[in-house]
């Protein structure tokens, strides 16, 4: 299905089919997700929801890989980078100093005990709305990044003044200089970040009318699963009320 124009429509309508993609997501992830791993709706106030979380089920406090990344292995589950490269237009790298990072270091973990190894997260109006907001957005993103959490970051709403290049180069920019900009016909950003002691980010920028391509989630280092955001998209679109539909759909037509 061909990525719709949410703008033409109210905050609380986008909300809505959010809400409904976030279930259909959290569905998915959890029949795709390798048997150590599972994936959990969370809502909080402000900022960075986020939207769902992927779970460790291990115990332990350190991180200790499945196999080796880029292996090719199929004993962690997922895919490994070095042998299926997520197919995006552009990537990233930046090697992070570890020892400074760890003076303000969050271990972030979620109630259950259950360490937290990624995060998805579908941009709303609200997160972009003022400077606070997207400041408080980004802050998070680093937050998580800093602490070894892999982030997987939707954003189907164009830059505005504050984000004149998309969400990816408001984060990237606080990690290291970057002078990424976003094609001048796709303005909708879709970005993956592998997060370790190489930071990694993978960008696929999108356009109203396009389909949503599959988008890789990382659960370990060198190691991720594809996250079927086309498909349901689709099945999201479903719950949104017929006279919203009818309207984004004539938009599209229109375009």
């Amino acid at each position: 299905m061909p990525i719709h124009d949410w703008t033409r429509v109210t905050p609380g309508i986008f909300h809505h089919f959010h809400h409904e993609w976030i279930s259909t997501l959290n569905r998915s992830l959890n029949s795709e997700l390798p048997g150590d791993y599972y994936a959990l709706a969370e809502q909080i106030a402000g900022g960075m929801g986020p939207d769902v979380l992927t779970l460790e089920a291990r115990s332990g406090n350190g991180f200790e890989p499945t196999g080796a990344a880029g292996s090719g292995q199929d004993d962690g589950g997922g895919l490994a980078l070095e042998t299926a490269p997520p197919q995006v237009q552009f990537t990233a790298t930046c090697a992070v100093e570890r020892y400074s990072q760890r003076r303000s270091r969050i271990a972030i973990r979620h109630s259950s005990g259950d360490r937290v190894v990624a995060v998805l997260e579908i941009v709303s109006p609200g997160n972009k709305s003022s400077r606070y907001a997207l400041r408080t957005f980004v802050e998070k993103a680093v937050e998580f990044l800093d602490s070894d959490v892999h982030l997987l970051i939707v954003d189907l709403f164009p830059p505005t003044p504050r984000d004149p290049q998309g969400i990816h180069s408001a984060i990237w920019s606080e990690i290291e200089e970057t002078d990424f900009e976003l094609p001048h016909d796709r303005r909708l950003t879709l970005v993956a970040y592998s997060s370790w002691e190489t930071k990694r980010a993978f960008i696929q920028p999108v356009a109203v009318d396009e389909p949503l391509p599959d988008m890789p989630l990382f659960v370990e280092p060198g190691r991720y699963i594809p996250v079927h955001l086309d498909a349901t998209y689709t099945s999201a679109f479903e719950a949104v009320p017929a006279r919203w539909r009818a309207e984004l759909e004539a938009e599209n037509q229109a375009t």
